[in-house]
């Protein structure tokens, strides 16, 4: 006996306590709540209270109106239930006055708390304006400058006599001697030009003007028929000078030049179609690096290029591109860029490999990491952070990438705040957001009138179920319940022993 009672009082002890505890965190109220007032409403209003207590910054802010958190698109003026979930109400606070407002953000901009940026790593970059530059590294041959190479023909016909280039690969300088040539045309041209001379001295200052003009025309004629056959205003002094024809003339180098071809042999006979010597000038050397064609918008002649060899290691040969060859190989997928090199001691040799590095200017430009940029393959889009939590999903115009960074035509501006990391993550939210502000459209999703409307209309239709009359009419009652006997189609039938039942017997 002694021991119930020790139990029982031990039981209204814990009773006492429990319930003083719930009493003073206020899941318990004493008393009644105002008339007119939702116990639920009423329970809101104390967890409005604990957040104010808790956040002093929401108690001297201003409710504009709940929402259902589970549809944003239910509205009400006053705290409550959703009347479709049965949620309680939240508070939506005006804002602050450093805070961001609906009218200076975008319809699509999405709100994150500091705490989620945190989870979801959420890096912040800075949109940068200035010059731009990259580079384009190729492979390249090097190669005679065309422009500089000569090829040595006679215009006579005749025979070679002495050589003085007699090999290939000989350096040869402008005016040095190639090799001495007999000629009777040139031989008579030169004889033709000491009787022209003879006539000039002896009748050019006749009384007679048509022999005068005779001997001057004469002397002139056979005078410019020997620098046509391309003899030297030295050698044609000299045979004034001495008056004899020479049997062999001398031809010179027309110009700088090593020596790649060689047809000059003693006793060679040489017509003009013979191409006795070929020169090159390696003074100036061409690149022809390979470019790939997705690579050639970047490129412009007058632009610098660096060179290097493995045969000069450590060495950087600089130049200028002259020239973007208009075919594309159809194997390499590659075109020709043509870069001229100086070459002033000839340390660069024809044929030589090269790894070359164009320099490519972009000017002054807008640049945002290239990490910005979510490409759905239609439209690139970039997070800009507008301050307080709030981003803003922007389409912009990207042109080309240059060292990590992507060149901006359009969609932001320098100084501007974008998400470099987490902004795959902060899309997705964007994209939740816009399917739920979708969804508010659809049945079931308009709002506080309309889901008001559509429960007092089934409220009401189960009322008038319930409150409708047994009598169908006057003078009509509803029909009875029919009899047991009459639902049992059995009744009134003898079941016989062992669950048989006999036969009646026929007359």
């Amino acid at each position: 006996m002694r021991t119930s009672r020790l139990v029982l009082v031990v039981v209204l002890v814990g009773v006492i306590l429990g319930a003083y505890w719930l009493i003073h965190r206020g899941y318990i109220q004493i008393g009644k709540p105002p008339k007119g007032t939702n116990p639920s409403s009423a329970l809101a209003q104390g967890h409005e209270g604990a957040s104010a207590e808790a956040n002093p910054s929401l108690s001297q802010r201003k409710i504009l109106y709940w929402v259902d958190p589970m549809h944003p698109a239910y509205k009400s003026d006053k705290p409550g239930t959703a009347p479709d979930c049965g949620m309680e109400l939240v508070p939506v606070y005006a804002k602050g006055e450093n805070e961001m407002t609906s009218e200076t953000l975008p319809s699509d901009a999405i709100h994150i708390d500091p705490q989620k940026q945190q989870l979801i790593g959420v890096q912040l970059g800075q949109v940068e304006s200035g010059p731009v530059g990259s580079s384009i590294r190729a492979v390249g041959r090097l190669a005679y400058d065309e422009t500089k190479i000569t090829r040595i023909h006679t215009k006579v016909t005749g025979w070679i006599d002495k050589v003085f280039a007699d090999y290939t690969g000989q350096l040869v300088k402008k005016g040095q001697p190639l090799f001495t040539l007999y000629s009777p045309d040139l031989l008579s041209t030169q004889e033709e030009f000491l009787i022209g001379l003879k006539a000039k001295r002896y009748l050019g200052d006749s009384q007679f003007k048509e022999v005068s003009t005779g001997a001057h025309s004469l002397y002139e004629a056979s005078k410019q028929r020997l620098r046509l056959w391309d003899v030297s205003e030295d050698q044609i002094q000299n045979l004034e000078r001495t008056g004899k024809p020479s049997r062999d003339l001398t031809l010179f180098a027309p110009s700088d030049g090593f020596v790649l071809k060689r047809n000059a042999f003693p006793q060679q006979q040489v017509t003009p179609d013979t191409e006795v010597y070929e020169l090159a000038d390696l003074s100036t050397i061409w690149v022809l690096a390979d470019v790939y064609e997705y690579e050639l918008p970047q490129i412009k002649v007058g632009e610098t290029a660096r060179v290097s060899l493995n045969s000069f290691p450590g060495r950087v040969f600089t130049g200028k591109i002259s020239f973007i060859y208009p075919e594309i190989d159809n194997t390499t997928r590659t075109a020709k860029v043509r870069i001229d090199l100086p070459n002033p001691d000839y340390t660069l040799k024809p044929d030589m490999y090269a790894d070359v590095e164009l320099q490519i200017s972009y000017g002054r430009q807008i640049t945002i990491p290239q990490e910005a940029v979510l490409d759905s393959g239609n439209r690139q889009t970039v997070f800009v952070a507008r301050g307080n939590g709030y981003f803003e999903p922007r389409t912009v115009e990207l042109s080309s990438k240059v060292g990590g960074r992507v060149i901006v035509l359009s969609g932001l501006k320098p100084g501007e705040t974008i998400v470099t990391s987490g902004n795959f993550l902060i899309d997705s939210e964007s994209q939740l957001k816009s399917g739920t502000e979708s969804m508010a459209g659809m049945p079931g999703m308009e709002g506080s009138k309309a889901s008001d409307t559509t429960h007092q209309t089934s409220d009401q239709k189960h009322e008038t179920q319930d409150q409708r009359p047994k009598t169908q009419g006057r003078g009509q009652t509803q029909p009875k319940e029919p009899d047991q006997k009459s639902k049992n189609p059995h009744a009134g039938m003898d079941h016989f022993p062992h669950g048989k039942m006999e036969s009646p017997h026929l007359p």
